[in-house]
């Protein structure tokens, strides 16, 4: 059964545009993400991949390996807890600050056992973590959300009730809610489409698209602003010596306008420390620091 899109009136269409004007008004002066002067990438990398998760000495391994930062993942529910102290919080500023590198974005992996569409806990958590964001910097917080089945009725309205409380308290707080599922472009659309909210995007993996066999420069483009940031795999491979063209996927962020972090997660068959300074090297060659 396909899944009718939203119709809008007039009216509504004016308040939703002035609403994500408002929103990209508030977040662009701190982070490029939404701004379309002075382009920028930065390479970091998930914690775990580290296996440091949790683990603010993360930082001086992702030093080593010439990282720009780190994306924080959580996993387990008392990981929000802990990160919602100062004290904690205050480490993983100082480690950050000690090895001149930077807390990239939040991660929930937690929600892979604990769906945010169907899990009681989980909007809580999400609350936490749009405060934890706010604390830290970050302005983008990634949810999994595997489950969504955009196809069935009622399912994307399941999931628009579960988040929409939440995406109203991280508009007030500048804070992105990325959404990383296998879905095409045009179902992640019509999700975020179905929430009406401009801090619900898409955290675009471009080894989830690829294992679905889909278009990854055509969905790049499609999606366009809708991208908030990516996660580079490639399946088993190091990253340029597998299946992805990262060339091609640099001319699709190009033609959109992407500014922002790219997350390596990405197989190391080698061992961490070589295959992700490979990885890191090669990112870096594709997308440079400044444009």
């Amino acid at each position: 059964m396909d899944q009718k899109r939203p119709k809008f009136s007039r009216r509504t269409l004016l308040s939703k545009s002035a609403q994500a004007a408002a929103f990209a008004a508030m977040v662009s002066p701190c982070s490029p993400l939404l701004a379309a002067s002075s382009r920028w990438f930065k390479i970091g990398i998930i914690d775990g991949m580290l296996r440091k998760n949790g683990d603010p000495t993360v930082f001086d391994m992702a030093k080593q390996i010439g990282l720009d930062g780190v994306q924080v993942d959580l996993q387990k529910p008392e990981q929000v807890r802990r990160l919602c102290q100062p004290d904690l919080q205050k480490a993983y500023l100082e480690a950050a600050r000690r090895t001149g590198l930077e807390v990239a974005s939040l991660c929930i992996s937690l929600f892979w056992q604990a769906p945010l569409k169907s899990d009681p806990r989980a909007a809580p958590w999400l609350s936490d973590c749009v405060d934890i964001c706010k604390a830290l910097g970050l302005r983008v917080v990634l949810i999994p959300c595997f489950d969504l089945e955009p196809s069935k009725a009622g399912d994307s309205e399941r999931f628009a009730a579960a988040i929409k409380g939440v995406a109203a308290k991280a508009e007030k707080q500048g804070v992105v809610l990325g959404l990383e599922n296998w879905l095409s472009a045009e179902d992640n659309l019509r999700v975020i489409e179905c929430v009406g909210s401009p801090a619900v995007k898409v955290y675009y993996d471009v080894g989830n698209s690829t294992d679905k066999g889909r278009d990854v420069c055509k969905e790049i483009r499609l999606l366009g602003k809708s991208i908030c940031e990516f996660h580079a795999k490639d399946n088993g491979y190091m990253l340029g010596q597998g299946r992805i063209d990262f060339k091609k996927v640099r001319q699709a962020m190009d033609d959109i306008q992407y500014s922002g972090w790219i997350q390596i997660e990405a197989a190391a068959p080698h061992g961490m420390i070589p295959d992700y300074t490979a990885d890191c090297k090669y990112l870096k060659r594709l997308f440079p620091r400044t444009l």
